[in-house]
């Protein structure tokens, strides 16, 4: 039984997008989806399932980080069959070449997390995407004229840390971004046999220092959200 979500049986689509932002996930309900039902508010974590393009999707705002992310996605794939899971979220760039409000799509995360080394007894996984999603979410964004970026990224348990120049580490690795749940929704996507991706687009850039209203990020980034909301359906 689903303890932080209470969606009936039948209320969650086999596709569900994952916002970390709960306002995002009733944004992309109200703006980009039609017949749309509200079946989770529990802790204002809040799901819905409407249509798309006349296909039947959900989308489960999560909140942030790994721990929370883990709750959500635990019992979407356990409590309610969930087969296809699409993280969109924000990040922050760490390569030069990465700008602004492009779009990333994650190959792989490495993490900072204790997460999978308590999960695998010290030994280390590497959580990766789907390639069927990946590759689909790609064609659908080159067919719309964007060009993403794609690679890998750092999903970091920590927002702020006590050293600020920690990200070029990474960086130096090739890592394209630093954001905060990949890592996990990978992990288990692998666990429960299903599949998984992560789109991101950059709110910020830790080598500049760009940055995004916060309102930008809830409503905005609709490239992102038509392209995940294309590849759940296909």
């Amino acid at each position: 039984m689903s303890i932080h979500i209470a969606a009936k049986p039948g209320d969650i689509a086999e596709a569900v997008l994952l916002p970390g932002d709960p306002l995002r996930a009733q944004f992309i309900a109200e703006t980009l989806l039609t017949d749309v039902h509200q079946y989770n508010q529990v802790r204002n974590m809040f799901g819905y399932t409407g249509l798309y393009q006349g296909k039947r999707v959900s989308v489960q705002g999560t909140g942030m980080g790994m721990p929370s992310l883990s709750i959500y996605v635990n019992e979407l794939f356990r409590d309610f069959g969930v087969k296809r899971a699409i993280r969109i979220g924000t990040a922050g760039a760490i390569q030069e070449n990465v700008q602004l409000r492009d779009i990333v799509i994650a190959l792989a995360a490495s993490t900072d997390s204790g997460i999978n080394h308590i999960r695998f007894g010290g030994r280390s996984f590497a959580p990766a995407a789907s390639f069927t999603l990946l590759k689909t979410a790609y064609e659908r964004a080159l067919s719309r004229g964007w060009q993403p970026k794609v690679g890998t990224v750092v999903s970091s348990d920590r927002f702020y840390t006590e050293d600020p120049a920690e990200w070029k580490l990474w960086a130096q690795f090739g890592c394209l971004a630093v954001e905060m749940e990949c890592a996990e929704l990978y992990t288990l996507a692998a666990k429960y046999q299903r599949e998984a991706l992560t789109l991101l687009t950059i709110s910020d850039s830790l080598i500049t220092h760009e940055q995004t209203s916060s309102e930008e990020r809830q409503t905005a980034f609709t490239q992102m959200m038509e392209v995940a909301l294309e590849t759940a359906i296909s």
